[in-house]
């Protein structure tokens, strides 16, 4: 039988990534004479990629933004951004420790992100974690990305797995959907970057901290799915 395989969301999942995004975001907003956003701010701004991100704060300034205003500030975040990786970014506690018991444990893992796939690699091998992983999809590594459903399915077919073997771990709206979009369980982890309860977004089960992730809750939830 194919091993099971965990697919995660990355930024406010597996890394708390907050503290760069906010800099690096502010870096390049403040050029624009835009306000600095704060922590705060960030639930509403992330889980859609960096394009996104910019768009959404300059909305909640009340700021217009041409395409070409766009296109300068997508290129020096990105260049901020990855210059200053890991940065002060960091694994979630007990996010190791889970890793090695489901590798261990002979399960496969996989990263499913809408960050930019350069970035979400350059972030994983900054941090030692990019070798744990069997496949790293990022927003633009196909022509869809979360919370449509062929991201996931793409991103598990990528892995050398399987629908019915697969379960999604995710803090945020996109992950659950996506989930849901793809016939596949879901994990919430409160300690995200969502905008609102994870308990309202309906996943199949919710860990508060990675000491909770282990072989028998992935096994426990793919033996519940319909086959």
């Amino acid at each position: 039988m194919t091993p099971p395989l965990v697919v995660f969301d990355l930024d406010g999942t597996l890394v708390d990534t907050a503290p760069d995004l906010v800099a690096s975001l502010n870096h390049v907003i403040t050029q624009a004479g835009i306000q600095p956003v704060t922590y705060a701010d960030l639930t509403h701004l992330v889980g859609h990629g960096a394009r996104a991100m910019i768009e959404r704060t300059f909305a909640l300034r009340g700021r217009a933004l041409s395409e070409e205003d766009l296109t300068w500030q997508m290129k020096a975040f990105v260049e901020v951004y990855h210059g200053s990786m890991p940065g002060e970014s960091l694994p979630y506690p007990g996010l190791v420790a889970a890793l090695d018991r489901l590798q261990d444990a002979g399960l496969k893992l996989a990263v499913c992100t809408n960050k930019p796939e350069m970035l979400a690699k350059r972030l994983l091998e900054g941090l030692g974690l990019i070798g744990r992983f069997d496949a790293i999809a990022g927003g633009d590594t196909f022509s869809v990305r979360k919370p449509h459903a062929e991201h996931l399915l793409s991103t598990v077919a990528n892995a050398g797995s399987t629908v019915e073997r697969a379960v999604m771990v995710g803090d945020s709206l996109n992950d659950i959907l996506v989930a849901r979009n793809a016939a596949v369980p879901s994990i919430a982890v409160p300690f995200g970057y969502s905008d609102v309860p994870v308990e309202s977004l309906s996943p199949d089960r919710i860990i508060k901290h990675f000491d909770e992730l282990t072989p028998h809750l992935v096994e426990t939830l793919l033996d519940r799915k319909p086959k």
